[in-house]
């Protein structure tokens, strides 16, 4: 069966990125009965490998969900990671910051939210969105968010040096897209509590967030937390690869099922 290729859909470190460049109605060479099928697979394996991430408590996971409003991060979330075992997996969504977060530095909330070793915290927009909101908005300043982009490196690569691992997934989509998404979920009673008229103000400012999307990407996208743009028009394959992603990240690590910590060989159960 075929397969997308996660390496293509990997910003190189260094790389001046253009999400143009990862055509957002990317089908992979597949159709959508196929992609299903293989994201079934990778479920299903899925669930395996993390119950041995689980038992093995040697490493944590982070995996950062960032993409513009109707992107799809919350459908990631229900399609995917709802395979992984609610045992050892959290998520968390950043909101607006509390009187008590913006007492202290930007990063103090996100850190108190990372994962334990054996634990897999997904992050549905995260402390990207730091930088993304204040240069769209424009109250922080070009050194500022340059600051911040630093930091966030610096902050990345401390948790992998301790044993995380940063798994970081923008998905992108057209205007087009979004605007139909917009309408089906103001069409749709069953979708109105997703709606707010602050969609419809952001949406105007479309073209300051793909330049803030694109920056963001070409400057955080490292060798220790690099970043995958996952096409995302067509839900079933934005699905699939963020699958791809994950069976390889864990898989690659080779995990056995741990010893015992006593010795069972005598133990006669009646």
């Amino acid at each position: 069966m075929a397969q997308p290729d996660p390496d293509r859909f990997t910003v190189r470190p260094g790389s001046r990125v253009r999400l143009r460049d990862w055509d957002p109605d990317e089908d992979g060479g597949m159709d959508k009965a196929a992609g299903e099928a293989r994201l079934a697979e990778n479920l299903k394996q899925v669930d395996e490998l993390q119950m041995r991430f689980w038992a093995n408590r040697s490493r944590a996971m982070l995996i950062v969900l960032q993409g513009i409003d109707t992107a799809g991060k919350d459908g990631v979330i229900r399609k995917v990671m709802t395979a992984l075992n609610p045992q050892g997996v959290f998520v968390h969504s950043f909101k607006k910051p509390s009187d008590a977060e913006l007492a202290h530095d930007y990063l103090w909330r996100v850190h108190s939210r990372c994962p334990a070793k054996g634990e897999i915290a997904i992050f549905n927009r995260s402390h990207y969105e730091d930088i993304i909101v204040g240069r769209v908005h424009g109250f922080l300043k070009p050194s500022e968010i340059e600051r911040r982009q630093r930091q966030i490196n610096d902050f990345e690569r401390m948790l992998v040096e301790e044993g995380t691992i940063v798994l970081k997934f923008f998905l992108s989509i057209t205007s087009d897209e979004q605007l139909k998404r917009l309408h089906a979920r103001l069409e749709d009673p069953s979708k109105h509590w997703k709606f707010s008229v602050n969609d419809v103000n952001e949406r105007k400012r479309w073209p300051q967030y793909i330049e803030t999307f694109e920056d963001m990407l070409s400057t955080t996208s490292t060798e220790h937390a690099p970043w995958t743009v996952v096409p995302s028009n067509r839900k079933w394959f934005r699905n699939l690869l963020v699958s791809e992603v994950l069976c390889r990240k864990i898989d690659g690590l080779s995990l056995k099922w741990p010893e015992p910590a006593e010795d069972l060989s005598g133990i006669t159960l009646a």
